[in-house]
Formats: C-alpha cells, structure tokens, sequence
C-alpha cells in the first residue's frame, strides 16, 4: 500500500486530486478509501478504480453514470496497470460541469497520476 503519484486539476473552481496507489489486496483497498474518507470530509465524490490480478472494481459514487469510475478504469486497462488503485477526489467549486466537462476532468486528473510511470 503505497501511494505512488499525485496530480490536481481545477475545472471552473472544482478540485480534482488524482491518487494513485500500489496495492496488493482488496484489504487494502478498503483501508486507503476508508482513510481517505476521514481525511478529505468535505469531499463532494470520491470515485476509483481498481485492478489486483483478475479482481477488479469500478465506482462513480453518485456522479453521473460513467462519467467517473469507468473512465478511470479504462485507463487503468489501456496502459495495462496491475496492482494499482487510482481514486480522484472532487471538491465542488459551486458550478455544475455537465457530464462532458466532468469525465474529461476525472481522466485528467486520473491521467496526470500515471503519465510519467
């Protein structure tokens, strides 16, 4: 359980802090979200991606469906990543993105964590 890189993008105020981790079970997993949720409370969303040999899992926690989750885990595929946690973590800014200005922003942020790996 390591955390590996970090990136943030800013879209129109809203916060967008891209993690990625080296994890090895779904144990921990559970605890870096868990921690992360203690530590970034005022957090609006807080989806991840993640891949551990053949397990793998994917949420948008509650943005709009595949705006988030899935496009992080496509990245996670297309650079064939194994053992890594990916979580962007989104401070509303006060102004709604819409679905498009959304994912882009998740892939940014998410991309920035694993581009220079």
């Amino acid at each position: 359980m390591k955390l590996i890189n970090e990136s943030l993008v800013e879209v129109k105020k809203s916060k967008f802090i891209g993690l990625y981790y080296e994890v090895h079970s779904i144990e921990e997993v559970n605890t870096i979200l868990d921690n992360l949720k203690k530590e970034h409370k005022k957090a609006r969303h807080m989806p991840y991606a993640y891949k551990i040999g053949s397990t793998a899992k994917k949420t948008d926690d509650k943005e709009p469906t595949n705006t988030a989750g899935l496009p992080i885990y496509n990245l996670i595929e297309r650079k064939n990543l194994d053992n890594c946690l990916i979580v962007v973590i989104r401070y509303f800014g006060g102004t709604k993105l819409g679905a498009g200005n959304l994912l882009r922003a998740y892939v940014e942020a998410a991309n920035n964590t694993i581009k220079d790996l």
